[in-house]
């Protein structure tokens, strides 16, 4: 970027001032008074020498994005930009024409379409809207805090209500959590995701917007119903839903949300991801947020949310981290919730006490699955010792969905002291058969059905690592059930849950 601007500014003592040498009819300085959505487009920088064009855009969310195989195509700068978070178009390619007053830039990043207007400018005002870099600290582990013997439990808002949230819904969702008795259950934690943000005053505090005025109260508000509260950020200038991120103020804002009172962070990569790309600056950037909650001084789960990147589960506790995922986002469809539960869910090995494999969050009660689908949603995540953080309406629970939340038996699987995560022990095509080795020497064990059709499914004694079962319950029955005929017809996208004794 200095060579550039030192391109630039040598053009810019060529000519009169506010004008920039033409070598193409693109290069020079291009401001974009209105930014816009994501990726919020504030400047364009183009230098040319002989055929060769470089450049890059300047945006609110990613910083400078760098051209890639820059060159003129019947007159219109045409080149190719990395592609935010798509594996399946790791690039995308932007255009750049003349128009009677400027230029018009048009281009994709990730799920936001660009079609912006843009005006000459000089160097001086370049550097003006120059990103400003920050610097990573050097590689140091974090000590963990021994917050999360088992999987957290609790709900988070972004599934259902995305970033259209306010103080209102998350002291209804509270006040849901005691009266559907979920919070007995062990539901404890009300997570705001993306949305709450507002803008930084002058001393560079971040403030909530204005559907949150008191972030203070609200904790005192969560906290008085005997639950616990969490909050989201990333460590990009911009979150996923493009409000106000970390970047820049990582230590200000863990000492705000420590002063505030809350007691979870999920904080995602989103567009700090375009800052930190690789394994080692991922990992740093997770650091250096796992210091700064330490420092507080308040014990806050830390959640690491940067979609099961570069083996998180292999240093997520390095980084202070009590959960990590495993994956992209969940969806409220079988197919998507199959594919994270079964095959995205994380290593085993990297499970345990304090550290567990996240592959999002509940979609049990937002109606997109059968019930059918839902029973092997919980079932999955029981079994993987995953942490359960519902997603729907706590107001408007249907009573079939809040008996599988509710089932104690199921959450005692999911949170056995042992830790361990579950998998699969048999497969048969379609049909899987799991187990998970319990705390008190007992066994659980999962039939997953994920055919089309009904299957008849028989559990063994040696998928519980027996030589013989000696007794077994049917855990979404809540019924004992005799251990020498373990055969059931388990339906299309179904699931049978046992424990079992054995010897």
């Amino acid at each position: 970027m200095r060579h550039l601007l030192t391109t630039l500014a040598l053009a810019t003592s060529l000519t009169p001032p506010g004008e920039a040498l033409a070598q193409t009819r693109f290069d020079g300085v291009w401001l974009f008074d209105d930014a816009g959505p994501n990726p919020g487009v504030t400047m364009l920088q183009v230098a040319s020498e002989g055929t060769r064009i470089t450049g890059a855009v300047t945006t609110e969310w990613y910083g400078p994005v760098t051209m890639q195989n820059a060159r003129l195509d019947k007159g219109v700068l045409t080149f190719e930009v990395r592609n935010l978070n798509d594996r399946e178009h790791p690039t995308r390619t932007w255009r750049v024409r003349s128009t009677p007053k400027g230029v018009q830039l048009e281009g994709q990043m990730w799920f936001s379409k660009i079609d912006a207007s843009g005006r000459r400018g000089t160097v001086k005002q370049a550097e003006a809207r120059a990103f400003r870099f920050q610097t990573l600290p050097a590689w140091a582990e974090v000590e963990q805090l021994p917050l999360a013997p088992t999987p957290p439990m609790g709900w988070s808002s972004w599934n259902k209500f995305a970033e259209k949230i306010d103080d209102a819904t998350i002291r209804a969702m509270a006040d849901a959590m005691v009266s559907t008795g979920l919070r007995d259950a062990g539901y404890l934690y009300v997570n705001i995701d993306d949305g709450w943000q507002g803008t930084r005053g002058p001393d560079g505090k971040i403030r909530a917007n204005a559907k949150f005025p008191d972030m203070k109260a609200l904790a005192d508000y969560v906290h008085s119903k005997g639950l616990k509260i969490g909050i989201y950020s990333s460590q990009g200038p911009r979150t996923c839903a493009g409000f106000e991120g970390s970047y820049g103020h990582v230590q200000q804002d863990a000492q705000t949300f420590a002063d505030w009172g809350f007691d979870y962070l999920k904080y995602d990569l989103c567009s700090g991801e375009y800052f930190y790309a690789d394994a080692d600056t991922v990992k740093r950037s997770y650091a250096e947020m796992g210091a700064a909650l330490r420092a507080t001084g308040r014990p806050i789960i830390f959640s690491l949310c940067e979609y099961g990147r570069f083996d998180v589960g292999a240093w997520g506790r390095q980084v202070g981290g009590q959960l990590w995922r495993t994956t992209g986002d969940i969806t409220d469809d079988y197919k998507t919730m199959a594919q994270i539960g079964f095959d995205k869910n994380g290593k085993p090995e990297y499970a345990g006490p304090n550290g567990f494999n996240d592959p999002d969050m509940l979609e049990v009660g937002n109606g997109g699955m059968s019930l059918d689908e839902y029973t092997t949603h919980m079932t999955l995540w029981a079994m993987s010792a995953a942490p359960l953080l519902m997603g729907h309406d706590l107001r408007q629970t249907p009573p079939a969905m809040l008996a599988l939340l509710e089932n104690r038996e199921v959450i005692a699987v999911d949170q056995d002291s042992k830790g361990i995560q579950g998998k699969a022990v048999r497969k048969e095509g379609k049909l899987e058969i799991w187990s998970k080795a319990l705390a008190d020497g007992s066994v659980a064990l999962a039939l997953f059905n994920r055919g089309d059709a009904s299957a008849r499914m028989e559990a063994r004694a040696a998928d519980a690592g027996f030589a013989a079962i000696t007794a077994a319950r049917d855990l979404w029955r809540a019924a004992p059930v005799a251990p020498d005929v373990l055969t059931f017809d388990v339906p299309a996208h179904g699931a049978v849950m046992l424990r079992v004794q054995g010897a």
